[in-house]
């Protein structure tokens, strides 16, 4: 998509990235450390996937929607992390104007498939604890699969539609991004047309992509809460709630972030908070969320040694 000719300028044909610090003495820190993030982030990652095919008992619907989420973690990091790496070693910021609008798409179409997968598995959940007779039919491999594929229709369709809507808007004056990857808050900010529909349909397409998630979330975990203090033993509500808790903080984490960031577009001036949120949403939520999977299932973890240990035949 080209950029069409501004009523007051010339048409912006590329954008400044100012990345994490405008330091250059700093440059070579903020390369490590995040070289570093993303190593360790596509490693966690594909140590799950492959944790996932190995241990039988992690052949479940559970874990088949944490692979996928963990691929899209991968993506995620992926649209965004590498570009930045490059622009920091070749010392040059600019980015086109079809690159930029090319990162906005992948970046919403990947979170967009991860709210729905958190939703997946909340729903997976609430089958589980809640009507455990019924579970294995409920959500059979079939359903599994219809639930990904809706999740990315969905998702293609919300980061299509942004999309488009901003390739409609003129640049033409100022193209300096206060951001490391391109996003729509600090686009917004650049335009020299009307953005009043754009953050209109921000509003009403993130009530769907996040408000609705949110609300079947929270609907299914107070059934669960409901049918765990219904346990008698104190051992079984303590493991059903822990099955649980790895995904409740990563939902926590997830969309905690995202409302801060996509929720105030009426500020007057982006700030470097901005950079932190997106820290967040492109690093640290991929990088955490192997880990808070990890940390309190004991089969992940014996899985994930059996990858280390390069022990891929044992049962």
């Amino acid at each position: 998509m080209q950029p069409k000719s501004g009523a007051n300028g010339t048409a912006v044909t590329e954008f400044i990235l100012l990345g994490l610090v405008e330091t250059p003495e700093l440059w070579p820190v903020i390369f490590v450390l995040f070289l570093l993030a993303y190593v360790v982030t596509v490693g966690g990652n594909l140590s799950i996937l492959a944790a996932i095919l190995v241990e039988p008992k992690l052949h479940t619907p559970m874990y088949f929607f944490l692979g996928n989420l963990s691929v899209m973690d991968i993506g995620c990091i992926t649209v965004t992390i590498p570009s930045m790496l490059g622009r920091l070693v070749s010392h040059k910021r600019t980015i086109p104007y079809g690159a930029c609008l090319t990162q906005l798409f992948f970046f919403h179409l990947l979170v967009g498939v991860d709210c729905f997968l958190l939703t997946a598995m909340a729903y997976d959940r609430f089958l589980a604890i809640c009507q455990p007779l019924t579970y294995s039919t409920r959500m059979s491999q079939t359903v599994q699969r219809i639930l990904v594929a809706a999740s990315w229709a969905c998702a293609f369709t919300n980061a299509l539609t942004h999309t488009v809507a901003i390739s409609t808007l003129n640049f033409c004056g100022p193209n300096v991004i206060n951001h490391f990857y391109c996003d729509l808050p600090q686009l917004f900010q650049l335009s020299c047309s009307s953005t009043q529909l754009n953050e209109l349909l921000l509003f009403a397409v993130g009530f769907i992509m996040a408000g609705t998630p949110v609300v079947l979330i929270v609907t299914s975990y107070i059934h669960v809460a409901a049918a765990v203090l219904r346990i008698r033993s104190a051992e079984g509500r303590k493991k059903a709630f822990s099955t649980c808790s790895s995904h409740l903080t990563v939902v926590a984490i997830f969309y905690g972030s995202g409302i801060f960031n996509y929720m105030r577009l009426g500020s007057a001036k982006l700030s470097d908070k901005d950079k932190a949120v997106g820290i967040f949403n492109t690093v640290i939520n991929p990088m955490l969320n192997p880990i808070i999977y990890s940390l309190r299932n004991p089969d992940v973890q014996a899985a994930l040694w059996r990858v280390v240990l390069g022990r891929w035949s044992l049962v």
